[in-house]
């Protein structure tokens, strides 16, 4: 989605997102109906590692509880869907969540849906944050909220150090 200020090969070759910390499971993607349906079509893929999310059965999340070692709050475990390559989930299989990295569409506590950015992502922290405010704001914002507005269970909770991108 960010591919007119970030290349392909900078994302690739980090796969930061692709591992979550016990501590950040409120970041583990979550995947819509579409999604889900697409992963079950592909006999290549493993849809046992998605659980119903518990409000609405309709989106469906990794269930990563198997794949940690220890109880330490900052082990990772490294997304279910990433192989040695690079992901295998297909455009329609991919959840929105993982589309938009590192765009997040929060709420903040008064309601109001603002997009911000991931502040651990190292490509796009080496870019200027005004390039990207520009960029989101330009090309993507009216896209982004729409399909927030439409799917709201994937919007998270506003996080005070996330840098809201958007006017």
């Amino acid at each position: 989605m960010l591919s007119g200020i970030l290349s392909k090969e900078s994302c690739a070759g980090c796969r930061f997102c692709c591992s979550f910390r016990r501590a950040s499971l409120w970041e583990v993607p979550v995947f819509t109906k579409e999604n889900t349906e697409a992963i079950r079509k592909n006999p290549k893929l493993d849809e046992t590692v998605l659980i119903p999310l518990s409000e609405n059965a309709d989106y469906a999340r990794y269930d990563l509880s198997s794949h940690y070692q220890t109880d330490d709050s900052e082990e990772e475990a490294k997304c279910p869907y990433l192989s040695e390559t690079g992901c295998v989930l297909s455009k329609e299989e991919k959840p929105w969540d993982c589309s938009i990295w590192p765009l997040r569409v929060m709420r903040k506590e008064d309601g109001e849906l603002v997009i911000a950015l991931t502040p651990t992502c190292p490509a796009i922290n080496k870019l200027e944050f005004e390039t990207v405010r520009q960029y989101v704001n330009e090309n993507l914002r009216e896209e982004l909220l729409d399909y927030a507005l439409k799917h709201p269970l994937l919007v998270k909770e506003y996080r005070v150090d996330f840098p809201i991108i958007d006017p």
